[in-house]
């Protein structure tokens, strides 16, 4: 693994996830639901790590490391009689006080975008998780239109026009910049002499980024060929579930139309839409905007990135 690799928030998982493997050999029972668990993180963070060095042979190691997830959940229904579905309890992402953090990340972005359409608000998100603590923050261009595809480059240029974001160079330097050598945003709200919006510290902030990172980059949301308000829909219902995967606290019973309106900008009668095209992607097992309110529950797969309330 490189040493420069960004973000850095992969970084960090990758030396993480060698580190649980390497506990998990010097372990003297086999426990092949949590080999199974590192086999689906490593999975994810091979693709992504596809997606910011180019390199196909990453993409392939992470389809090894799926099937290897799902061959040792098989092997451990043989060897106990348990159904697949009945397998083992979800290693989150988040930590509970780290969901809370990014459910205020969510609140803010959607208070403070300089525009409100989903393209902006994506961007605005991301950004503002590479440089939650100092206002500043690395980025590349290959991130900007892994997040916004074609948008990207108009994005950016009304980003800097509002002088919500500042560039060192230019914003087609900035879309031509790649992971070993990445730009130095900075987005003056965030800045220390500013009243600091965020009281997370730096593993925070890195944690959520990257579960930010997994949820957007989703490989089967991508081939459904999500929108951005699409995507900001993945990210809010992945921050708000219970520990069953339903969505919203139990009281609420969902999650308010007008609410996810706002936040993915979009009106609330096409959220129904957008909550299809995530079925569609296996990222919501089951939806329902009957009433005033989502209600649903994230699929199987996407547990591990559920925030719990």
């Amino acid at each position: 693994m490189p040493r420069d690799l960004e973000p850095e928030v992969l970084r960090l998982e990758l030396i993480e996830l060698g580190d649980a493997f390497r506990a998990y050999q010097q372990r003297t029972e086999p426990d092949l639901t949590v080999l199974a668990t590192l086999h689906d993180r490593k999975a994810r963070a091979f693709d992504l790590w596809a997606d910011a060095s180019g390199d196909d042979s990453l993409r392939h190691e992470a389809r090894r490391a799926e099937k290897a997830a799902q061959t040792t959940l098989e092997m451990h229904a043989n060897r106990t009689g348990q159904p697949l579905g009945d397998g083992p309890v979800v290693e989150r992402l988040l930590t509970r006080s780290q969901a809370a953090s990014a459910r205020t990340v969510l609140d803010y972005v959607a208070a403070h975008s300089p525009h409100p359409e989903a393209e902006v608000r994506l961007a605005v998100l991301m950004l503002t998780l590479r440089s939650a603590r100092a206002g500043i923050g690395n980025v590349t261009g290959q991130d900007l239109t892994g997040w916004l595809q074609g948008d990207a480059e108009q994005v950016v240029e009304r980003l800097v026009a509002s002088d919500w974001l500042r560039l060192p160079g230019t914003v087609a330097e900035l879309m031509a910049s790649r992971p070993e050598d990445p730009v130095a945003i900075t987005v003056p709200a965030l800045l220390p002499e500013q009243s600091r919006p965020f009281a997370f510290g730096k593993t925070t902030r890195a944690r959520i980024s990257g579960w930010a990172q997994k949820v957007v980059g989703d490989r089967k949301i991508r081939k459904k060929k999500a929108t951005a308000a699409g995507r900001l829909l993945a990210l809010y219902t992945a921050a708000h579930t219970r520990p069953d995967g339903r969505l919203g606290h139990a009281d609420d019973d969902g999650l308010r139309l007008d609410q996810l309106a706002v936040f993915c900008a979009l009106p609330p009668e096409q959220i129904a839409e957008q909550a299809g095209l995530l079925i569609a992607a296996g990222w919501l097992a089951e939806a329902d905007t009957a009433g005033d309110r989502l209600r649903g529950q994230l699929a199987e797969r996407a547990l591990p990135l559920g925030g719990l309330l």
